[in-house]
């Protein structure tokens, strides 16, 4: 991408045709077929541009269709490593803290995409993916900058059956992490 990647993350440097297809989309909303085929162009266009596949997701992940909701977060892992150097294959990443979960964007784009990704997996029952991907946001973000820590919570009670206090002790940043078993 040649703009900044926090302009791509709001829709800017967009080609014109891709641009138009997302507000089109948006404007379909509540008709699925219209909405989906303005998608398909953008995404024919600019597939890996970030506002692209944040489109691709919330269309998914609103429309209840967990397994492309995921897949598109995967695309979007990839983006956002590239943009950080990291490695694409997330397993891959190394676990230490990034700099910029506060408020760069192309880390905030990587780590929601991370929780995206593991949120799915815990919704299609794919505990190990689930827990791997939530134990590298962990490292990846210890002050709990994009919420990982709750989720990890929710599937730390599932585990033992604990659907009770899923709100009791709330604890935010650094603190969130460090109130849960270590995974």
């Amino acid at each position: 991408m040649d703009a900044a990647f926090s302009d791509a993350v709001l829709g800017q440097a967009l080609p014109d045709g891709a641009a138009a297809a997302l507000q089109e989309a948006s404007r379909a909303r509540g008709d699925a077929q219209l909405e989906l085929a303005a998608l398909m162009r953008a995404q024919a266009l600019a597939g890996e541009h970030p506002a692209v596949l944040i489109a691709l997701y919330r269309y998914h992940f609103y429309g209840h269709r967990p397994r492309p909701a995921r897949d598109v977060a995967r695309r979007a892992l990839v983006v956002g490593a590239a943009a950080l150097g990291l490695p694409t294959v997330w397993r891959e990443v190394p676990a230490q803290a990034l700099a910029g979960a506060r408020y760069d964007a192309a880390t905030r784009f990587y780590l929601f995409s991370l929780k995206g990704y593991a949120y799915l997996s815990l919704r299609l029952d794919e505990e190990t993916e689930a827990r791997d991907a939530l134990a590298l946001l962990r490292a990846l973000d210890p002050d709990d900058r994009v919420g990982g820590a709750l989720l990890e919570a929710v599937r730390q009670r599932a585990l033992v059956g604990d659907d009770e206090g899923a709100g009791d002790d709330l604890a935010f940043g650094a603190a969130a992490w460090a109130r849960l078993a270590p995974q």
